[in-house]
């Protein structure tokens, strides 16, 4: 029997990115093998053995982090000393001598992990070189993917902004408002206003 009512349409699922179906694949595989591994060690040198390599581990990359803190700091403290002496110059070649602070902490963090993996990766990391090819890489894709985005600061992304509707489909928007600001029609609103 007919009762002319449409029937429903379910909107069209949004498509996950890869990056957030690969992830858990990825960590599940890492946590395996970091497990697998630590079994391999025990079963060659013993268990007192990966007990001493995951304490050396977790000390020597407690170090790590407490040392790339320290520099931060004394970096911070420097940049800010040398902001109010006016010396705009000589903090440019400061930075410089910086650039691998964030790779040291994650190196640190790394170590502190507990697995073979983890600390391998840790201790490259704490390589310079290593360090510094990692910090080109990063400043280039970094810079790429800002010229990409575009010109334009955070009004531009407000004005930019899309309404999805429930079949998936987006459609471009703009609300514009009959009445002068502060007359009856407007919408009283007791919130403060977002700022841009």
């Amino acid at each position: 029997m007919t009762t002319g009512a449409s029937t429903p349409t379910y909107p069209a699922r949004p498509r996950r990115s890869r990056l957030r179906t690969f992830l858990p694949l990825g960590i599940a595989a890492w946590l395996v093998l970091e497990i697998w591994l630590l079994t391999v060690v025990a079963g060659a040198a013993g268990g007192l053995a990966v007990i001493v390599l995951l304490v050396a581990g977790f000390l020597a990359g407690s170090a790590v982090v407490k040392r790339a803190g320290r520099r931060a700091f004394r970096s911070l403290t420097e940049t800010l000393q040398q902001q109010q002496a006016g010396g705009g110059a000589a903090s440019r070649v400061e930075a410089g001598k910086n650039e691998g602070n964030g790779f040291l902490m994650l190196g640190g963090l790394l170590l502190m992990l507990p697995g073979v993996v983890s600390d391998v990766v840790g201790l490259v990391l704490l390589v310079p070189p290593v360090q510094k090819a990692l910090g080109r890489y990063t400043e280039r894709t970094f810079e790429r993917k800002l010229r990409e985005a575009g010109a334009g600061g955070l009004g531009d992304a407000y004005t930019q902004a899309r309404i999805h509707r429930p079949d998936g489909k987006v459609v471009p928007g703009e609300v514009i408002r009959d009445g002068a600001p502060g007359s009856a029609d407007e919408p009283r609103d007791e919130r403060p206003p977002l700022g841009y």
